[in-house]
């Protein structure tokens, strides 16, 4: 009979350090961070939720995605950072489930709500007339709840399927937080293909979301260009490039972290680019959103 994944209580982490120095200089550079993404975020959420000014439909999402942003960095961060400090590489068994869980979760329900920020855009740009009916109050309460629910939906079918697998290649994550492909690679040989065909159906539908994203940009330059007013054209495209430029950000560390050749494979490596999908995102998306914008300032 093979050692099922219960044989074992506890997952252990990558370090980010073997010396203590540099352990305090990773837990003061992610408590730096994690600061930051806390007060930008919160700022955000406090700023839509007091001010009628912001209670609009771009700023509903723009909230929705300060929510998530604060999560998924609360879901990985502090636990590093608690390692670094005491020392220490590991993770509960439930512990390490529940960050697969609400991991997965909000990275999806994120690109989810992208999607869903691009297609308020493309009407706000593309059909302005319609922009209040199409976009009404219930239209938008429904759009974020679906973002949410996906998101939901795709973990739980996710981290359900991962952790019902066998694993007998040990307990030692190559990460510093527990993501599915870190833990497939802990299981038996053949066990993982159910796995992969669900990650490449979640593909897929992630591709759906990039393409939809794609038309409606192509859809919305074209709009921007026929506005014959270089103050029209200008506040089109001002519009649009805070969200373009977040879409951008998210796509491009995900590309980075999960479509690199196998060939360039390191642990370090793989540490930086973890770094760069998971804590800077999060942090920025907020600078991103606020830097050129009166009303939220």
């Amino acid at each position: 009979k093979m050692p099922n994944s219960t044989s074992f209580s506890e997952f252990l982490l990558l370090a980010f350090a073997g010396t203590w120095e540099l352990q305090l200089l990773h837990f003061s550079l992610f408590l730096g961070i994690y600061l930051a993404a806390l007060l930008a975020n919160g700022l955000i959420i406090t700023a839509i939720a007091c001010s009628r000014l912001l209670h609009t439909p771009m700023y509903f999402f723009l909230l929705n995605l300060s929510l998530l942003d604060l999560a998924s960095i609360s879901t990985t961060v502090p636990k590093s950072m608690h390692n670094s400090l005491w020392n220490t590489r590991d993770i509960s068994y439930l512990g390490c489930a529940a960050q697969v869980f609400f991991f997965f979760f909000l990275y999806s329900a994120e690109f989810s709500l992208l999607t869903v920020m691009a297609y308020d855009r493309y009407v706000a740009i593309c059909r302005p007339l319609h922009y209040g009916t199409i976009m009404d109050g219930r239209a938008c309460v429904k759009m974020a709840a679906a973002a949410w629910a996906s998101g939901f939906l795709n973990a739980f079918l996710h981290a359900g399927n991962t952790f019902s697998l066998p694993l007998c290649q040990g307990n030692v994550v190559e990460q510093f937080f527990c993501e599915i492909p870190q833990i497939l690679k802990l299981s038996c040989s053949d066990s993982y293909l159910s796995e992969i065909g669900l990650l490449m159906f979640s593909g897929c539908l992630s591709l759906g979301c990039f393409i939809f994203i794609v038309v409606s940009y192509m859809q919305i330059f074209a709009a921007v260009l026929r506005i014959l007013s270089e103050q029209g054209q200008h506040k089109a495209f001002s519009m649009c490039f805070p969200h373009l430029a977040v879409v951008s950000l998210f796509l491009c560390t995900s590309f980075v972290a999960y479509l690199k050749p196998p060939s360039i494979f390191s642990a370090a490596l793989d540490l930086v680019v973890a770094v760069l999908y998971v804590v800077v995102p999060p942090a920025v998306n907020p600078l991103i959103y606020s830097v050129r914008n009166k009303d939220l300032k």
